[in-house]
């Protein structure tokens, strides 16, 4: 095995964990999310995969920011439900133009750093770092967003023939579906 392979191993193990975790909205969740985005970031390194690089330190540091805010949530919630957030319009309406603005732009740096599959790298980056945001917010919208971001993770990973992040990714959009309807079906509305 190749160092990126047995990267890729751990990865793939750890991001298992992370999205059970998530699923069940564990604040272990976080703690797992760094022992994820580090060799994934590495990973993704190698490979001059730029933005998505980016993205797994920006997930480590998030990790950080969410396990505070999951635990300050986790308080206000009776036994058993799992905390939610109202999306406020303003957030969704500077979320949009983010991706709006932000893939081209992305998109445009990428290539300038000579970055492999810059589009699909730009899209799942923007739509990930709003994904992640929303989910430390703990908004039940950011399932959707997920849905979407993995699924074209996916479809980079498989571009660049890194097998088992595709394998990872496919398993995040699947399970993105049923973490939907899960938190809706337990969330307690917080604010």
């Amino acid at each position: 095995m190749t160092f990126v392979e047995v990267i890729e191993v751990v990865a793939l193990v750890t991001g298992l964990l992370y999205l059970f975790f998530e699923i069940i909205q564990s604040n272990w969740m976080w703690v797992v999310g760094i022992l994820t985005g580090i060799p994934v970031a590495i990973s993704f390194g190698i490979q001059h995969i730029w933005a998505s690089m980016a993205l797994n330190i920006y997930y480590v540091i998030m990790s950080f920011v969410g396990i505070v805010m999951w635990m300050k949530a986790s308080k206000q919630t009776s036994e058993g439900a799992y905390h939610l957030v109202r999306l406020p319009r303003k957030v969704l309406i500077i979320s949009l133009a983010a991706a709006v603005l932000g893939i081209p732009a992305l998109i445009v740096l990428l290539r300038l750093t000579h970055g492999q599959e810059t589009s699909l790298d730009a899209v799942a980056f923007v739509l990930s770092v709003i994904g992640t945001w929303w989910l430390a917010k703990s908004y039940l919208e950011q399932w959707l967003i997920w849905i979407i971001a993995d699924v074209i993770s996916t479809a980079l990973c498989i571009s660049m023939g890194t097998w088992m992040l595709a394998a990872l990714y496919a398993a995040y959009a699947g399970w993105a579906v049923y973490g939907y309807f899960l938190w809706k079906k337990k969330g307690e509305y917080i604010a």
